[in-house]
């Protein structure tokens, strides 16, 4: 069959990467993936990943089609290599062979163990002609937290904070409600509709009495559309090195409805956390008080329990243990700055960043922009660390 040029490669594959972030928040710990297929020029079918355990895109796309015969010679567009296992499904490489289409473009390989190049081999050795790598960069920016995962076997860390256009988080006399407006409020909460765990500390737990859910019940964000309806309920996480939260706040008084743990220093009162067990909140002992330190254990058992998306909302002091001095290391993966239209002033006003920070400049996190949104007279920058 002809070969469709570089420029028709992209622009389907560009579908397929649309479709495939409509999966975001609903299929991890899998990646999000999109399929397009193409004959003669035309989209004949389409689909992508929509929920954890269920069809993958490969199989969502030939179901689309009008009859299962209209995949013979087809292209099959696809994020990313097909997988060639069986897992909760059957292998997709399985399914494009038995399809007998006429070619597969791959945006990546998929580092997973189980497939590593295995559904690109097994296509290959089918008599199909595989093309891999259009879009490649792309792709590796839509799942970057799945790959993170899998090198790592920590989740990716999103940091949100509001901060006034002068960078305060609060006036200095603590006054921190509201610093943005009403549109990027609701944004941060279609934000924690899909990740899996939000994360504080206890100074933010004493300061605000947060419940830390996603509620949505406001679907008209500006410049966006209307959320899904919530895909999953992320775990809500203070970091204690020192004190618990109170035995009255919302978080441990809803614990028995929303999950709630603690990460546990061996600092912490043993009798107030055995009364947070009993309402319900989970413990989760780590064996060291240094704040790096204990960040760090707290990622790997998150990473353990299948978290791929963790978000933190605060305060200072916690973001400020994902910055360690001492090996200049950053573990923020990714920033949600939301700029408020106002201004505080003095000297004595909190930034968004606390701890003993970065001496020299040479050694701070770089970062680039990923995108940018405006709520109203608000400004959402959304960053990535470069490395």
């Amino acid at each position: 069959m002809p070969i469709e040029s570089d420029t028709a490669d992209q622009r389907w594959m560009r579908l397929a990467l649309e479709l495939a972030a409509n999966g975001q928040g609903c299929v991890e710990p899998n990646p999000m993936v999109g399929c397009v297929l193409v004959k003669d020029g035309t989209c004949i079918g389409q689909g992508f990943h929509r929920r954890f355990g269920g069809p993958h895109a490969e199989i969502e796309a030939l179901r689309s089609l009008p009859s299962p015969s209209d995949a013979r010679g087809a292209t099959a567009y696809v994020t990313l290599e097909p997988c060639c296992h069986h897992g909760k499904t059957p292998p997709c490489s399985t399914a494009l062979i038995q399809a007998r289409v006429g070619r597969v473009v791959c945006a990546m390989r998929d580092p997973f163990p189980k497939v590593d190049g295995g559904g690109i081999g097994q296509l290959r050795e089918s008599g199909i002609d595989v093309t891999l790598g259009v879009l490649e960069t792309a792709a590796q920016s839509l799942n970057a937290p799945y790959l993170k995962r899998l090198q790592t076997g920590t989740p990716w860390t999103i940091a949100k904070w509001a901060m006034t256009a002068d960078g305060r988080i609060a006036t200095h006399t603590g006054q921190s409600k509201w610093i943005s407006g009403a549109g990027s409020r609701r944004h941060v909460h279609q934000l924690r509709s899909r990740v899996d765990a939000i994360i504080v500390g206890m100074g933010t737990v004493l300061a605000d009495d947060p419940m830390l859910n996603a509620r949505l019940e406001d679907r008209n964000l500006p410049l966006q559309p209307a959320p899904r309806s919530q895909s999953r309920i992320a775990k809500r996480v203070i970091v204690c090195r020192q004190r618990l939260p109170p035995l009255e706040s919302k978080l441990v008084r809803t614990a028995n409805t929303l999950p709630t743990w603690v990460f546990s220093s061996p600092g912490v009162n043993q009798s107030e956390l055995q009364r947070l067990v009993e309402c319900g909140v989970r413990n989760v002992a780590i064996d060291t008080d240094d704040p790096h330190q204990m960040i760090r254990q707290m990622l790997e058992q998150l990473g353990r329990m299948e978290m791929t998306n963790v978000m933190l909302e605060g305060g200072a002091q916690l973001l400020g243990s994902f910055l360690d001095p001492d090996s200049t290391q950053c573990l923020i993966d990714e920033c949600h700055v939301y700029i408020g239209g106002k201004l505080f002033g003095g000297q004595q006003a909190p930034g968004p960043i606390a701890g003993p920070g970065i001496a020299a400049i040479v050694d701070a996190a770089q970062l680039r922009v990923q995108s940018v949104d405006q709520f109203d007279d608000d400004v959402r920058i959304v960053y990535r660390r470069r490395d």
